[in-house]
């Protein structure tokens, strides 16, 4: 029946189903809508639905525009009903994976989505899982629960992994110029899965297994994890050996082979970064292999603020931290990006009020804060309203941002995003 599915496919006649609309799946299922598909947005958060019904967005990387073309055109339908799974050719699960405590995996919106599906999956249909997972989730996971009703998977269904590559805010690559991943159970699984992603994606890169598509992902990612660790480790070192890191940095990025850089900071945001190399860790762990480097730079990203919190008291001097005022500029984990998901600069936040210091904060992206027990708004930049701070903490690098007002007007700075980069000023201080 692969042959049947195929030609739906080619001739865009193919129901395709999101489940999920948050980063990963709105961006999929707006832009499977604009290629001519009927696309059904399934999300169980009823507020969510109902924004993208008034044909408002509420992600960076779409706008209210695209979201408004697509639903008048009729072919994107965002919905609360499941049911309507029934009538579907192809189901993409793109569903949050967090981390529990102790790095522990939490796959339970995976398991509710696959339980979902089972119970309204017909013959022929297409499921794959783009949400970050351990590898063999797919197959260890997903299948036997998808084959509970008799149906087997590469026969009466077909089933694949293909990890989401989305980077928030990213103008020059979107998710339709990102290259794509895809394995399935089987070869026909492959390619049904490389046909889909071909009527929106520029190039799609087949491997051999879901397993290999699962792992893909988290090599990925843990590189990032890592390699922010280490230069987060070269700032510390060099800050006792008083050198410069960024000026390190610059030089070795002199070096035409060999050398990538990495820039120091308070650690790592977002949902991919700080999570999906713990999956790896965690999956190594229960077959008995310890990943140290992924956990060793876990920890290392994981301490940056507490580090941060004790250069600012050496900076402070002869002042105590808890009788000083603290700006604290830029609160979301990537610069010119409204998203606080994982973001260090919140634990900053805690930590300056665990020390009792008076602190405010500057955003200008976030107009104000009520997430994790912060409820703050964003200061209005003004002269008179930076000198009044003791220190100044550049925690996110936003452009929009009038960095000579805060420079002419600041006691302190600690600039942990290299902001003031060839700015020689004795108030400066950097990571």
């Amino acid at each position: 029946m692969s042959h049947v599915l195929r030609n739906k496919i080619l001739k865009k006649k193919a129901s395709i189903a999101v489940i999920g609309l948050g980063y990963v799946g709105l961006p999929l299922a707006v832009n499977f809508a604009k290629a001519g598909f009927q696309v059904f947005g399934l999300d169980k958060d009823q507020d969510r639905v109902e924004k993208l019904k008034r044909k408002e967005s509420y992600i960076l990387d779409i706008s209210a525009k695209e979201v408004a073309r697509v639903i008048n055109s009729g072919r994107f339908v965002p919905s609360t009903h499941f049911e309507l799974l029934k009538k579907i050719d192809v189901i993409i699960i793109c569903v949050p994976t967090p981390i529990k405590r102790r790095y522990t995996p939490d796959i339970s919106y995976i398991v509710s989505a696959v339980r979902t599906i089972a119970r309204y999956i017909k013959k022929d249909t297409l499921v794959i899982l783009e949400s970050t997972t351990y590898p063999g989730t797919t197959e260890e996971l997903i299948k036997p629960e998808l084959e509970k009703g008799g149906f087997r998977a590469g026969k009466d269904f077909y089933l694949s992994f293909s990890p989401e590559r989305i980077d928030p805010g990213n103008k020059k690559y979107d998710v339709t110029s990102i290259p794509k991943v895809v394995g399935g159970f089987t070869k026909t699984c492959t390619d049904l899965t490389k046909l889909v992603y071909e009527q929106i994606i520029k190039h799609v890169h087949p491997v051999t297994s879901t397993q290999a598509a699962e792992m893909t992902k988290l090599l990925e990612n843990s590189f990032r994890i890592i390699n922010i660790g280490w230069i987060n480790e070269v700032a510390m070192m060099c800050h006792k050996l008083g050198i410069d890191v960024w000026e390190v940095i610059e030089a070795a990025k002199t070096k035409p082979f060999g050398f990538m850089p990495f820039y120091p900071g308070l650690g790592v945001g977002g949902h991919c970064i700080p999570e999906d190399p713990l999956y790896l860790y965690w999956k190594a762990k229960h077959l008995g292999f310890s990943s140290k480097y992924i956990k060793l730079s876990a920890d290392t990203n994981a301490n940056m603020p507490a580090y941060a919190v004790s250069r600012v008291k050496e900076i402070l001097d002869k002042k105590s931290l808890a009788k000083a005022k603290i700006l604290v500029m830029g609160v979301t984990y990537k610069k010119n990006v409204n998203d606080l998901r994982k973001s260090p600069p919140l634990r900053l936040l805690e930590l300056l009020k665990h020390e009792r210091c008076s602190v405010e904060y500057y955003d200008p992206v976030i107009p104000y804060l009520n997430i994790l027990g912060i409820h703050m708004n964003s200061i209005k930049l003004t002269a008179p309203g930076i000198s009044k701070f003791d220190c100044v903490f550049i925690a996110t690098d936003h452009t929009k941002v009038n960095y000579g007002l805060v420079l002419k007007n600041a006691k302190l700075i600690f600039d942990t995003r290299n902001v003031y980069q060839g700015t020689k000023n004795t108030k400066v201080f950097k990571l």
